[in-house]
C-alpha cells in the first residue's frame, strides 16, 4: 500500500512521516521530490516547478508502484500535490496498477503555515536562497487552500495543528498499520 501525506509547505508532512516511521518500522519512505531533483540535473524545468514535467509525474507513480510491488511493504510518500490534473494522473496510475492508495491531507491555517515557513531554514549557508525558497513556499499556500475542494473524495483530512503522535495514530488506524 501507499500512504500519501499531502498538505501545504509547512503543514507537517515530513514530521508526520517521521513519526509514522518510528511506529511502523516496516514502512519504506519515498520522497517524490528526489525525482524532481534528479530531473533538474538533466533537463530544464521551464516553470521552475518539476511537477509540471510529465516525466516527474510518471516516474513518481512508477517508483511508488515499483516499491510497493517489489518489496511488499507499505510506502510513505510526503509530498505537496494539489494540481487536480496532476493528482488525477499520479493517483490514477497508482490505482490502475492495483496498489492500494491512502491519501491524507494536513489542513493548517494560512497564518500558521506562514509562521512555520518563516521559522525554517532551507539552505543555512545561503541566506538569499533561503529567502527565495520561503517566498516560493508561501506563494503556493493559496493553491493548497483552494485544492481542498478538488482533492479525491476518499481523501482523509487531518488537523495539521494536532501533535505528530495524534496524527500518526489516526493514520495507522485508517490504514490498519
Amino acid at each position: 500500500m501507499i500512504v500519501w501525506v499531502n498538505g501545504a509547505f509547512g503543514s507537517g508532512k515530513t514530521t508526520l512521516v517521521e513519526e509514522l516511521r518510528g511506529r511502523w518500522p516496516e514502512a519504506l519512505l519515498f520522497d517524490p521530490e528526489v525525482v524532481g531533483y534528479v530531473l533538474r540535473e538533466i533537463v530544464e524545468v521551464p516553470t521552475g516547478d518539476f511537477q509540471d514535467l510529465r516525466l516527474w509525474r510518471r516516474q513518481v507513480a512508477e517508483f511508488l508502484v515499483g516499491l510497493a510491488e517489489e518489496y511488499r511493504r507499505p510506502v510513505l510518500a510526503p509530498m505537496t500535490l494539489v494540481n487536480p490534473d496532476y493528482v488525477a494522473e499520479v493517483f490514477g496510475a497508482i490505482e490502475a496498477a492495483g496498489v492500494p492508495l491512502h491519501h491524507f491531507f494536513l489542513k493548517v491555517p494560512e497564518d500558521v503555515l506562514t509562521a512555520r515557513i518563516d521559522g525554517r531554514s532551507f539552505t543555512p549557508d545561503d541566506p538569499e536562497q533561503d529567502e527565495r525558497v520561503r517566498r516560493w513556499c508561501k506563494a503556493r499556500i493559496p493553491a493548497c487552500t483552494a485544492a481542498l475542494d478538488t482533492l479525491p473524495r476518499d481523501t482523509v483530512f487531518l488537523d495539521g495543528e494536532s501533535s505528530p503522535g495524534e496524527l500518526a495514530e489516526v493514520v495507522l488506524r485508517r490504514v490498519g498499520g
